[in-house]
């Protein structure tokens, strides 16, 4: 009697890099729009023109970042004269490095010689340009990061002024917000609005109808005949729409084959979906923990420690129980403003006649959290 067991040197993946975040599919189906107006943004410069500077909108896992780099696919077959720079803004998010990154893209050098001065490092990018004739065009992924980080305005002044400083040389933009709540009216100063004229593309989450074919189509490029039934598919598109992120429902596929492989079985069980859903709602969080910087995380760390269902804590509370040598009271309320953004906690004030005490209240389960920590710190 034949053994429904995988063996030692099989795999249930034809392609497990199907299932990673930053692939890009062959077909991309759902953003042809957007694709075509980020296209039509570019067309001005091809003809001796300027960029058409562009912000992509929408909720996480919407396909911006895979629609702007399926377009960047598209210019690098098309012209030599518009070169594509996709810049991840959880990674690099000051004014030095995100021209540094400019610079290695443009030069394909290294990291510019240490001690480089940031005025020095934008006019050897600006005399690279000249002297190539070239148009960069900057993607600034994640850019609600620089917006948090308070970089975003002098970030955008220096890709936006460069062109007053040195003739004949400019930079296109391309924007990318994941955060609904973000205006942008309050937030560029007067500086950028004055020259950021800018077109909005607008991402709507998928439906669950689009989720399914996203998720199947991956599945067929991905995996053999038959690991996944369709009843299991139809849970997963469930979760992921609960999620309201379609990358949550790839990482739900990977997590539950994974599962499979584990247990040497030839199909994916229902077990194998529930303990992979638990890991993969984990992926945004830690995602956004894996950014932090150090004082970002010792404050963390702390919210984290106070964190208790029966007692309120609040910002002062969070402050004074740092050490002497934690950020001082401006950084600190910019870091508290910034996990407030990026939903790791909620805020509010107190009601009236209890001063200016505002809550602070940890949005995940502390058990979560405390398990992130310790493995960011391993």
């Amino acid at each position: 009697m034949k053994k429904n067991l995988l063996m030692w040197d099989q795999t249930l993946f034809k392609d497990i890099e199907v299932f990673d975040i930053d692939f890009i599919p062959g077909q991309f189906d759902y953003r042809d729009t957007q694709i075509e107006r980020l296209a039509f943004a570019v067309k001005p410069a091809l003809m001796g023109g300027k960029v058409l500077n562009t912000i992509c909108r929408g909720i996480p896992g919407t396909g911006k970042t895979t629609s702007v780099r399926k377009f960047f696919e598209e210019v690098e077959e098309t012209t030599k004269k518009i070169i594509p720079i996709h810049i991840n803004c959880q990674i690099d998010s000051s004014e030095y490095a995100i021209f540094s990154r400019i610079y290695t893209r443009l030069t394909k050098n290294s990291a510019p010689p240490g001690g480089t001065a940031f005025k020095a490092l934008i006019d050897m990018v600006a005399k690279y340009i000249a002297k190539e004739e070239i148009i960069p065009l900057i993607c600034l992924d994640d850019a609600n990061y620089l917006i948090y980080n308070k970089e975003f305005n002098n970030i955008l002044y220096a890709i936006l002024r460069i062109h007053e400083v040195y003739e004949n040389v400019s930079l296109g933009v391309i924007l990318v917000i994941s955060d609904p709540d973000i205006l942008m009216e309050e937030v560029m100063d007067a500086r950028v609005a004055s020259v950021f004229r800018y077109e909005t593309i607008n991402f709507e989450p998928y439906s669950a109808a689009e989720v399914a074919d996203i998720l199947t189509q991956r599945t067929i490029q991905g995996l053999y005949p038959n690991v996944i039934s369709s009843e299991q598919m139809d849970q997963i598109v469930d979760r992921t729409m609960r999620c309201g992120d379609v990358r949550i429902g790839l990482d739900l596929i990977k997590r539950s084959v994974m599962e499979a492989e584990i247990n040497a079985r030839l199909g994916v069980t229902d077990e194998d979906i529930q303990k992979a859903f638990s890991a993969s709602r984990d992926m945004h969080l830690s995602g956004t923990i894996n950014t932090l910087a150090a004082d970002e995380m010792l404050i963390l760390r702390q919210i984290v420690k106070m964190t208790d269902p029966d007692k309120f804590i609040t910002t002062g509370d969070v402050r004074r129980a740092l050490p002497e040598d934690g950020p001082k009271l401006t950084r600190f309320n910019e870091i508290m403003e910034k996990f407030d953004n990026i939903h790791l906690i909620s805020m509010g004030y107190a009601n009236k006649g209890e001063g200016r005490k505002r809550y602070v209240n940890l949005r995940y389960d502390k058990d979560r959290v405390e398990k992130l920590l310790r493995k960011k710190q391993e």
